[in-house]
Order: structure tokens, then C-alpha cells, then sequence
């Protein structure tokens, strides 16, 4: 989702602290969302998602953000993978966005649910073809025992489904993160950063700030 940019916002890397406070977390989101569009060369939909396993083992990694809009912020994977059986397991989740050439971040924490069925035929039918196969293809966070393995199934699910059109497999879906809270982070001279926070209060938003 794009969204035009706040017009109350300042030059990128100048932001008031107290208009930053009084900000909508969204609209903050969807500013700093487009200055990351207009100045990063790869994927500034990446995000790092945070999940805790049944038995509090935490585990990181990066993937890309979908769509997003005011429900939550969504990406899609084998629901079958590791991050599947820790969200099955525990519905919370962590997000990280970091733009270095921005130096900033935004972290955004918050339980998680699962898209519509609608939401994810929609968003896997938009995949190159492979990509859509390599989701029969590959057994996600299984052990492979050699990339030939991984390639011949591909070939077999290719074999399966000759034509453009492939089904998207019942364990492939999205997630949602409904945000509880979020926080901006902007580097600042000598490590005196700023840090805004927006606390879910019932349909609204408390802010504030933390020390660097």
C-alpha cells in the first residue's frame, strides 16, 4: 500500500520531536515508508519479523511486507516453515524496519492473525509462475539433503501444473501484525537519538518519548 505523504512532515532527518509526537503512528509509518521508497536501492519492504516458539526460543528473519494498511501489516510464507509453527504456537510478533541510508528504524509489535483466503489467492496468483511452483516445490525449514532434491521437485510440480495457472497450496497463506505499539527511531548527533512511541489505548493512540 502506498499512501500520499504527511503534509505536515519536515525534511527527512529534520522532523520536530513534538509534531513527530502528535502524529498518527500510520501516517508517521506511510511518511517514513516513502522517504525509504524514493532513497533505498533494495527492497525497502523488508522487515525483520520476531516470533518465540512454544518454548520461549526467540528466532529472526527477514522477509518482505506485502501490504499494509490501518488492520496491520501482512507478509506471506509457508505456514508449514519454523516462523509457521511458532505463530501456530504463540500469536505474537515482532517487526524491525531499518534503513540505514535513512538511519532510521521502526519497530512494531502486536499480535498476529491469519489474511483471508481471498487476500492470499489474490497476492500468490500475482507471482511469477516459479515462484508459484517453487511453493509446491520447496518443504520450507526442512532439512535438504542437496540442492538437486530442490530442483527436482520443482521440475515435478512444473510436470504437475504445465499451463499459468497454479493452485496456491493450502498451507501457503499471509499474516497479519495488528499493531499494539510502535516506535520510531531516528539517529541523531553523538548517539542522542530520538525515539517516539504510540501505545494502543482501545481505538487509540497514546505517544511519548524514550531515552536514547
Amino acid at each position: 500500500m502506498t499512501l500520499a505523504a504527511d503534509p505536515h512532515a519536515t525534511p527527512s532527518g529534520a522532523q520536530s520531536p513534538q509534531a513527530v509526537t502528535e502524529r498518527d503512528p500510520f501516517a508517521l509509518f506511510a511518511t517514513w515508508f516513502a522517504d525509504a521508497t524514493a532513497v533505498e536501492l533494495n527492497d525497502p519492504n523488508a522487515m525483520t519479523v520476531a516470533t518465540i516458539s512454544a518454548d520461549g526460543l526467540p528466532s529472526a528473519r527477514i522477509v518482505l511486507m506485502k501490504d499494509w494498511d490501518r488492520r496491520g501489516f501482512v507478509f506471506y510464507t509457508n505456514k508449514e516453515s519454523r516462523k509457521g509453527d511458532e505463530l501456530k504456537a504463540n500469536r505474537q510478533a515482532a517487526l524491525l524496519f531499518h534503513w540505514k541510508s535513512l538511519r532510521r528504524q521502526i519497530r512494531i509489535e502486536g499480535a498476529v492473525e491469519d489474511v483471508s483466503d481471498s487476500d492470499a489467492d489474490a497476492y500468490y496468483n500475482s507471482r511469477p509462475r516459479v515462484s508459484r511452483l517453487g511453493a509446491w516445490a520447496s518443504i520450507q525449514s526442512r532439512p535438504l539433503a542437496d540442492r538437486t532434491v530442490l530442483e527436482q521437485r520443482v521440475a515435478d510440480a512444473e510436470a504437475r501444473y504445465p499451463g499459468e495457472s497454479v493452485p496456491r497450496p493450502s498451507y501457503w497463506s499471509g499474516y497479519r501484525v495488528i499493531p499494539a505499539r510502535f516506535e520510531f527511531w531516528q539517529d541523531m548527533p553523538f548517539r542522542l537519538h530520538d525515539r517516539t512511541i504510540f501505545s494502543r489505548d482501545g481505538d487509540a493512540w497514546t505517544s511519548g518519548k524514550l531515552f536514547p
